[in-house]
């Protein structure tokens, strides 16, 4: 708490369950950079950067800033004017500030006095001085539509020297995986600079919510990236309840962790699978899929879909359970465990597997905090960072406090570490299930939220990948006035180029896939 403490800044916690949130308003840009700067001094992270258009209620735009710290969570907002939106540039604190602040320019037309200035999410299909997220942002033929999808060139960074040269790779891949531009830079097969090139994506999310109601943004931010709908919808209930004063029920805060959880089991079978058939192992792949499908299909037995999408809503969760779904959780937590413990030995005693894993695309604990990577990324490299786990200064949120989250690093950083942590967390949350299925307790699932006027909130959870955000702000009609999704691929893309440095080219599908980042959740 010092670091508050200390500041020149006000702050209050946000009320509620949910993770620890204080909220405060800067003064001025170098308030927010000190800030800032305190923040790395202390360890933390950047966790979100974006903007929203407040000039309708104070002739403004409004920078926010969320930072991880030991104790939660700093929510910083800065108010900028609205004939000259300019703060200062957070990336030489904080290089995962590059791709935010841009993205915010691209957004909504407030930008820093320095650093880098390329374009992030307009790849020509808007001009450059317009914003989709301001509110005059009306074309003659209707919202955003109507603009020509132009060409658009990209100043890669140049490597040059006797015997380098460039691979351009995608934006278009391949068999079926999303569009993402990788241009690496070698020599020979060693990689020595990666710079991507993403918002490929991009499907105008945020605008969407702009005057939507919280049912409706309910189903919005589970589609953001569908492989953590849980997290998402997760994170925007947190959000709506803090904003609006209201706490969901116990049993439904138990019931969105069997969720939360069960997801994070899918997305860890399937990638298991997944590497093993970028290291030539397809038996792997086959076997994993197998217990990814059953995994799926009780899914859709015990609460109607595959994914549990919608399923996690403000004030509660929309479905229940009973005690036959519950006791089916138990067994199949118990089948699973047994089938992933063989396989790991196999994996752990497969000479060609540990021959690809060990030491390729390896990223310390040191690089790890400077590019604030969280989630199993983080984990995989040493550090204790994980929402569900208590630390000193902080309380997990509901029920995650009472459940005592046990949790798994490794120190080697490189993708066996990430497949170790992977194999770890799975069996964690496989008992997290059964605890969670065996002390459900009784009572309500869903509890009323009336919107109120005005109101913001900010909710955090550690989904499979790493820490979703979603900030919410309500405007004086009780609709969404801004919603901001936040994937933790953000901070994790940068750090993927920096892992395949000095690694060869046929090892970049592998590292990739330790990671396996959102296209989808990162460009929204």
């Amino acid at each position: 708490m010092f670091l508050f403490d200390d500041s020149t800044i006000d702050f209050t916690r946000q009320p509620g369950v949910g993770a620890p949130v204080w909220c405060g308003r800067a003064p001025s840009g170098d308030d927010l950079k000190s800030f800032a700067a305190s923040a790395h001094l202390a360890g933390g992270r950047l966790a979100a950067i974006w903007g929203s258009d407040e000039r309708q209620r104070n002739r403004s735009y409004r920078l926010h800033c969320v930072f991880g710290l030991d104790s939660g969570h700093a929510w910083l907002s800065l108010d900028l004017p609205a004939d000259e939106p300019v703060y200062p540039d957070l990336s030489g604190i904080f290089p995962a500030a590059n791709r935010m602040q841009r993205a915010t320019r691209d957004m909504v037309g407030i930008a820093t006095d320095g650093g880098d200035q390329r374009p992030w999410l307009r790849h020509g299909a808007w001009p450059a001085d317009w914003y989709p997220l301001r509110h005059d942002a009306v074309h003659e033929t209707g919202m955003g539509a109507g603009f020509g999808n132009l060409p658009s060139d990209y100043d890669f960074v140049q490597v040059g020297g006797e015997g380098a040269h460039e691979i351009p790779v995608g934006p278009i891949h391949a068999g079926i995986i999303e569009p993402g531009h990788f241009r690496f830079s070698v020599i020979g097969e060693r990689v020595l600079r990666l710079e991507q090139r993403l918002g490929y994506q991009h499907k105008g999310v945020e605008k969407l919510f702009i005057g939507a109601d919280v049912p409706h943004g309910a189903r919005l931010v589970g589609r953001v990236s569908g492989d953590s709908t849980c997290a998402y919808a997760w994170a925007y209930a947190d959000a709506v309840e803090a904003a609006c004063r209201v706490e969901a029920p116990t049993r439904a805060l138990m019931l969105r962790a069997l969720m939360l959880e069960r997801e994070r089991v899918a997305n860890h079978l399937g990638d298991l699978g997944a590497l093993g058939n970028d290291a030539a192992f397809a038996f792997g792949l086959t076997q994993f899929l197998r217990l990814k499908e059953d995994w799926l299909r009780l899914n859709q037995q015990m609460f109607g879909h595959r994914f549990m999408m919608d399923r996690i809503v403000p004030g509660g969760v929309a479905v229940d359970i009973d005690a036959p779904s519950l006791a089916a959780i138990v067994e199949q937590c118990r089948v699973i465990g047994a089938e992933v413990k063989k396989l790991r030995l196999l994996y752990d005693e497969h000479a060609g597997l540990q021959d690809r894993f060990a030491t390729t695309g390896i990223i310390d604990a040191g690089l790890a905090r400077e590019l604030s990577l969280t989630g199993m990324g983080a984990r995989a490299s040493g550090i204790l960072l994980d929402g569900r786990v208590h630390r000193q200064g902080y309380t997990p949120p509901a029920p995650y406090a009472a459940l005592g989250v046990r949790p798994v690093t490794d120190e080697r950083g490189d993708v066996a570490a990430r497949v170790a942590v992977r194999f770890d967390e799975i069996a964690e949350s496989l008992r997290l299930l059964r605890e969670i299925a065996v002390g459900m307790p009784s009572g309500g699932t869903r509890v009323e939220v009336a919107p109120l006027a005005g109101a913001s909130g900010l909710g955090v959870v550690e989904g499979w990948r790493g820490e979703v955000l979603v900030g919410v702000q309500f405007a004086d009609d009780g609709t969404l006035a801004r919603v901001h999704p936040h994937d933790p691929s953000w901070q994790a893309w940068p750090a993927l180029e920096h892992a395949v440095m000095k690694d060869i080219v046929p090892d970049f599908p592998l590292i990739n896939k330790s990671f396996n980042l959102s296209y989808s959740g990162v460009d929204l």
